[in-house]
Parts: structure tokens; sequence; C-alpha cells
């Protein structure tokens, strides 16, 4: 804690998401930052400089951060590859943590930082900020008001163009070592949708992929099927290396409704079927639709993230619900390398 009583926070990579991270804890009443870390340490003062942040400690040495008497929470901010090693030594040393998407590059490291928060006992979140969507959070008062039914069906796609502007980590992400793949570079928000609007229980993910425009050490076209338990079914497309302006879809089918968009047509709503319905009826509200991180809605993530850990309850998007989300993208990359074969869920 600061003198003050405020959460002491330190910030771990300095780039284009950690600005925007920083300006919502300048805001949060609740919070100071006290400690910027980056491989550069001019970065790191420059980042002081711009928000104002007279009593942060600047460090290009993440051990050295660690160190510091007021630190309570991390945020995540470095290149992907790193976020494994940094939250279990943050947690290790009593932190709470926030970690920006993709939390972890392979399965195995994902279930390491589980261990080290159980043991430590903090709060993790997996930097999912779409929860906050104003659209998102239209669509899900629709799903609970029973709009749609029993949703057996549901479609989210990630679709961007190739185009270094697409990104300003471009250098770094398209890398494998770096970025590791479409899915953990960005397609992995779109899977966070369908479990959110079609939650439950998978049973298996096909995946398939290519590299069509050899843009990406990886391969920029991932298609994952996902079967649930109870047989409802989901799709998720990821498309990074396409020539189009950025999209995001939602589709969801139900026995009583549909939405493509931010259109939809129900019966539940007026409680009998609309036959002289002839169209869609429309939601005009903030669409999921520009990857510009300034356009997300990280304020009232970290918001709900700073009242969780100061009134010990359960955050949206833990590490548990993490594992769940990104256990079906390493499904889906797993069957993906195996040609499309059906990959079961648990992994072990």
């Amino acid at each position: 804690m600061t003198d003050d009583g405020k959460l002491g926070v330190g910030v771990v990579g300095i780039g284009w998401v950690s600005h925007q991270h920083i300006g919502t804890l300048v805001t949060n009443p609740h919070t100071e930052v006290v400690g910027l870390c980056s491989g550069s340490l001019a970065n790191a003062q420059n980042a002081k400089e711009e928000h104002g942040l007279s009593n942060a400690h600047c460090y290009d040495d993440y051990e050295q951060m660690l160190k510091q008497d007021n630190l309570d929470v991390i945020f995540i901010c470095s290149t992907n590859e790193k976020h494994v090693d940094q939250a279990v030594a943050g947690a290790e040393a009593g932190n709470h943590l926030l970690i920006e998407k993709p939390a972890s590059l392979t399965w195995e490291g994902l279930k390491s930082i589980a261990a080290a928060v159980d043991k430590a006992g903090v709060v993790a979140c997996e930097g999912f900020e779409l929860h906050w969507s104003p659209y998102f959070l239209i669509v899900h008062k629709l799903i609970k008001a029973n709009a749609f039914g029993n949703i057996f069906y549901g479609e989210c796609d990630y679709f961007s163009a190739n185009w270094p502007q697409w990104y300003v980590g471009y250098p770094w992400v398209k890398t494998r070592e770096q970025g590791g793949s479409a899915l953990a570079a960005a397609g992995c928000h779109a899977v966070d949708a369908l479990l959110q609007f079609m939650p439950g229980e998978v049973d298996h993910v096909v995946g398939h992929w290519g590299n069509f425009t050899k843009t990406f050490d990886w391969e920029g076209t991932v298609l994952s099927v996902i079967s649930y338990k109870d047989g409802r079914i989901g799709k998720v497309g990821c498309i990074l290396e396409g020539n189009n302006p950025y999209t995001f879809n939602v589709r969801l089918h139900g026995d009583r409704g549909t939405l493509v968009g931010n259109k939809f047509h129900s019966e539940t709503l007026i409680g009998e079927r609309m036959t002289e319905q002839t169209d869609w009826a429309t939601f005009e509200t903030i669409m999921p639709d520009t990857p510009e991180v300034s356009h997300h809605p990280f304020q009232p993530q970290t918001d709900h993230i700073i009242d969780c850990i100061l009134n010990n309850k359960k955050p949206e998007v833990d590490i548990h619900d993490a594992l769940k989300i990104d256990e079906v993208i390493f499904a889906a990359e797993r069957s993906a390398g195996l040609g499309g074969e059906p990959v079961k869920l648990p992994l072990e």
C-alpha cells in the first residue's frame, strides 16, 4: 500500500496497450502507479513524465521492481513470451496480477501461472477487456432475458487485414517466438466471446489452419469448431492475413431467437411468435469494431479488478476462467497441427 492507503501498482512492458492501462490506474481512486518497468529505461521514464507519475520508480530490471515495498498489483503488458515468467515471479512475490492476453503461449505455462497464483492466494486475471464492451453487455442482457432461448449454435470471428497498421507491436507479434499464433495474438478475443455467450463444458475441438500469404511466422488463418458435451456447436474464425477492414462477428442461434451483430429476431420479448415482423430489430451501441486500444473498455476492467482485490471478490476472467478459455485455444491449435484430428478436453 502507498502512504495514503492506495494499492501500489507496477506496470511491466511499456508500449501501446500499457499506456491505456496506466491511464485507467491514474483515474481509479484506489490505485497509484508506483513502478514502471521496460527493457528500455528511457521508455519507462518517458511514460512516467507523460502520465505525470511523480511517485513512480523506473526500472529496466523486473526483479528489482518486485522488491519495491509498496507494490501490491502488477499489470503485465510485455511481449507475449515473457508473460509466464513475469506472472509466476509476481505471484510468488505476493502481488495480484492483470496479465495481458495471451497469459501464456503454452498450456504448460498457463498451468504454472495458475499453480503459482493458487499457492500465493492472490487475484490474477487475463486481460479480456471486451467483457465490459457495451455491445457485449447488451448481448448478455438479451441472453438473460431469454431472447434467444436455448442457444444451440454460435459463431464469433476475428477478421483483420495483414497491414502493419493493424498493430503497433506488429514487428514482434508476427514472430512465432514472441507473438505465438493467430489465436494468441488476437483471435483469443473471439474464443472468449463464444464461451461467454455459450458457456458450458466443451467435449472436443477441431482446428484447421493455413499460412496463405506468408505474412507471419505462424498460420494467419485459423478455423476452430467447438463441440459441447450437450451437443451444442460453436465456431470461431480468425483471419489476420485477409484484405478487409477489421471485423468482429457475433452470431447466435437459439430456439426462440437469433442474433447477428446488432440485429436480432426474438419471439420471447413480446411473448408470442412475431409473424408480422418482416425484418430484423436492431440496437445501437458502441460496437467492438476496431483493434485500436483507445476504443476498448479498459477503465471498467481496471475498476472491476481493483474492486475485487479490495473486497475479496472473484473477478471476471480470473486465472481459472482463463484456463477454460485458453484450453480451447490450445486444443484448436493442437488439432490443426494434427491435420484436423479432434482433440478431447480436458487437455493433459
